[in-house]
């Protein structure tokens, strides 16, 4: 009820009805006002307003990472075709009237165009985002193959008697070819670090795509051996077609290419530049930066409390390039940051000595295999086939890359954001010079670095290279499984494991740039153990040459096939102590005077 004074007593309210009793004067038109100019009503409106379009806005961005994801899925399982050039080597030779020379020149073509671009694939992929890399690596793709199958249509080139394409011809498509493999594959890769490398899954992230470019090779082959075939004048299925399934990749590739210029994208990518620059500040390491000490009116000046004013529309174009001159800066910087960091040079060191001796293992398998049994022994009675064997290295190696993502996001220590940008003047480092930060805390109960794993995968490759050289394989091929199954688990889950650490370590703003400059030693380790192993096979053929009843040294007999323990061994045992020392490298960029372990980074 009113009280005396005109007032309303807080037990007179019932719901539903107006706070304010009405003027008899204005019939009941102040309350309808009250209601309508309402200050609390409007401030929960606008507040409810603002939380729906924020989750808006955060379901937009989930949507964008994981079809970015999907899409990276499909980019890497399509992007490794490369792989599958053993299929149509041969009719490279019976067809084209290739040698063998050629057919090698053909394959170290690619793998140089594959492996010294990445970092520049990668430079593209930090600079302007995924998609230009995309639309570059389908262009490539779509090019290298349409060229490779009209050269290959036209017959044997004029060298050898034919009126066909010449044969340099063939390398530049494979050059091509070679160069959209791997700017396909990283700026799927570079996408999911960036998407998922400040989370908690970001090691299955990043194996479930390199996972999918193992098996591309092996679903792509399938397609050539059972669906694009030749005819045979009796109506049965002969080898494949190769002008056809060039075509089906060519094409394939190029759409894929043109999918991920759409459907690659970072999210959140501004944010996580400010970040970066924010925590590059706290840390104490802009002191000497002349971009953060600018007194222009237009710029952010030195940082104070990382908050930005609302640009006006005049300004809108000198704020995209302020911000494109921060990204410049913050990638260059952190690029200057990697180089001068002495644990990537072991990091990268142990990762020649290990994926050379993989790599030289996979292209040698057929020869390999001859060497297990006397000549005499046909390739129909063996009880084992390089076919095999290179599907045995491809499945260990896929699953041992899922196996290490998965295990490693479960059993890691947690890492803290920005870990690798403590300056020597920030509180972190200083804690982290502590004897007991050196072991970083984790709300888990159980943790086991990454590093771990890596030396574990790695001692796994090393006991097949060791069972090879000991010899008890020769004779035996039944049992070489065993080999390629060590052999591929290994190799996969150092693929795998050493970008995974990369972000880790160095962070994923410039995880393009900062892997590419890693991923360019294989080449340089498969030409070098590739040496290897074919001087050494060379030497065991001539020494098996000069001991034949009537038969020097060297001669026209100095090529003939290699058999016997001989023609592997040594080189087998040298790639043992190779990955021996390689762990020995990561061990002290882990642990030794200035590792990560004594930096507080949790790997």
């Amino acid at each position: 009820m009113p009280t005396d004074d005109g007032g309303i007593d807080k037990l007179d309210y019932h719901p539903g009805r107006p706070l304010l009793r009405p003027d008899d004067n204005d019939d009941g038109q102040s309350v309808r006002r009250s209601g309508e100019h309402s200050y609390a009503g409007s401030f929960f409106e606008q507040v409810a307003e603002g939380v729906l379009d924020r989750d808006r806005a955060r379901m937009r961005r989930e949507v964008i990472r994981y079809l970015s994801f999907a899409c990276a899925l499909l980019s890497c399982l399509c992007a490794g075709s490369i792989t599958a050039y053993s299929l149509y080597a041969p009719l490279f030779q019976r067809r084209l009237h290739y040698t063998q020379l050629r057919i090698n020149t053909i394959s170290i073509a690619a793998e140089l165009a594959m492996y010294l671009p990445v970092p520049l694939w990668g430079y593209l992929c930090d600079r302007y985002g995924p998609a230009p890399p995309s639309l570059l690596s389908g262009l490539l793709f779509g090019f290298g193959y349409i060229l490779a199958a009209f050269t290959y249509k036209s017959g044997p080139p004029a060298s050898v008697g034919g009126d066909g394409w010449p044969f340099g011809v063939m390398v530049v498509s494979f050059v091509a070819i070679g160069s959209g493999t791997s700017c396909m594959y990283l700026s799927a890769v570079s996408t999911c670090a960036k998407n998922f490398g400040r989370g908690k899954h970001k090691g299955i992230a990043l194996a479930l795509p390199i996972a999918a470019f193992g098996l591309s090779g092996m679903w792509q082959s399938q397609i050539g051996e059972h669906l694009l075939l030749e005819k045979r004048p009796d109506g049965r299925k002969g080898t494949v077609d190769v002008y056809r399934y060039f075509l089906f990749l060519g094409c394939l590739l190029l759409i894929v290419g043109l999918i991920g210029v759409f459907a690659l994208k970072v999210v959140d990518e501004e944010e996580m530049i400010d970040e970066a620059v924010d925590e590059l500040e706290r840390s104490g390491l802009l002191e000497d930066s002349d971009f953060f000490h600018r007194t222009s009116g237009h710029g952010y000046g030195t940082i104070q409390d990382g908050e930005r004013q609302p640009v006006e529309e005049g300004e809108q174009e000198l704020h995209e390039e302020e911000e494109r001159r921060k990204k410049t800066w913050l990638l260059n910087s952190e690029t200057r940051r990697f180089l001068s960091d002495h644990t990537m040079w072991w990091l990268a060191a142990g990762f020649f000595l290990v994926t050379g001796p993989g790599e030289a293992f996979i292209n040698n398998l057929g020869t390999i295999l001859d060497t297990l049994h006397p000549p005499s022994v046909s390739d129909d009675d063996t009880l084992t086939s390089p076919a095999t064997h290179v599907s045995i290295v491809a499945i260990t190696s896929t699953l041992a890359r899922i196996l290490t993502g998965s295990l490693t996001d479960l059993l890691a220590p947690t890492s803290t954001a920005h870990q690798h940008r403590r300056g020597p003047e920030s509180m972190a480092n200083s804690m982290a010079s502590l004897p007991e930060a050196h072991t970083p805390q984790s709300p888990k109960s159980f943790t086991m670095s990454r590093v771990t794993f890596l030396l574990g995968f790695s001692l796994l490759l090393s006991i097949g290279q060791v069972v090879l050289a000991s010899g008890v394989i020769q004779g035996h091929d039944d049992r070489f499984w065993l080999v390629s199954g060590l052999i591929g688990a290994g190799y996969g889950a150092i693929f795998s494991l050493t970008p995974i650490i990369v972000s880790v370590v160095w962070g994923v703003e410039n995880f393009g740039t900062n892997w590419g400059i890693v991923a360019t030693v294989p080449a340089a380790g498969a030409t070098v153990w590739g040496l290897i192993y074919s001087g050494v096979y060379q030497w065991a053929a001539e020494r098996e040459t000069s001991m034949l009843p009537g038969k020097g040294s060297g001669g026209a007999n100095a090529d003939v096939l290699c058999h016997g323990r001989l023609c592997y061994a040594p080189t087998f045992w040298g790639m043992a102590v190779s990955v021996w020392i390689a762990c020995g490298f990561w061990i002290w960029a882990w642990k030794g005077r200035g590792g990560w372990s004594r930096r507080g980074i949790a790997v």
